[in-house]
């Protein structure tokens, strides 16, 4: 009879095991949590990135305090023009947030500047098919269209956007400025025909 009751307090101690290890990794990423939120009030991205990993190491909940630091460390990354260390934290941030799409709209401003353009239009592509009808989204795009000399598609999302905001102005403006393109301009034999009016496309406002 002891020897049963023995291992019935074993088992019930083996089993509070996990509960327990689990009780002091919370606490301890709470402790890295809020050290994590003070470092990036005073805007100290680095270490803020890094108390955060280390919190969603023992809690998957801080994956959302880890995705905002690393987005936070690239959009100061993009005000100091060093883009591709800003899309390196996009990426990051993609990887333990992917349904987060602002990163797909931040990223893809961050690899116009860096005039990777085919990058740019895959970000863009995927925020369009998730929200067909935003309007930003498209404008957006019709300007990386522009640059890429795509003039069809570059009026197509002009006319997309002026369907959904019938008085937007710079819709306007760039699709008078791409008829006029296609207008002057012979029909091209292959792709590579058609000019590229990067030289007079000005980029939507910053997202």
């Amino acid at each position: 009879m002891k020897k049963i009751c023995l291992l019935c307090t074993l088992g019930v101690l083996l089993a509070a095991i996990p509960n327990f290890v689990d009780a002091q990794g919370n606490k301890e990423s709470a402790k890295l949590t809020k050290e994590g939120a003070e470092a990036l009030k005073n805007k100290d991205y680095d270490k803020a990135v890094d108390l955060f990993r280390k919190a969603s190491e023992l809690d998957r909940r801080n994956v959302k305090s880890l995705s905002a630091a690393l987005q936070q460390r690239a959009y100061a990354l993009t005000q100091q023009q060093q883009y591709q260390k800003a899309i390196a934290d996009y990426n990051a941030a993609l990887d333990v947030t992917p349904d987060d799409q602002g990163i797909f709209e931040r990223r893809g401003y961050a690899e116009m500047m860096l005039g990777d353009y085919d990058h740019a239009l895959a970000d863009y592509n995927e925020l369009i098919k998730r929200k067909p009808n935003e309007a930003h989204y498209l404008l957006y795009r019709s300007y990386i269209y522009e640059v890429k000399g795509d003039i069809a598609n570059g009026i197509a999302d002009c006319d997309k956007v002026l369907q959904i905001q019938h008085d937007n102005q710079e819709a306007t403006a760039r699709k008078q400025r791409l008829l006029q393109v296609q207008q002057a301009q012979p029909q091209p034999t292959s792709p590579g025909g058609i000019p590229n009016p990067q030289s007079s496309a000005q980029p939507p406002k910053k997202p």
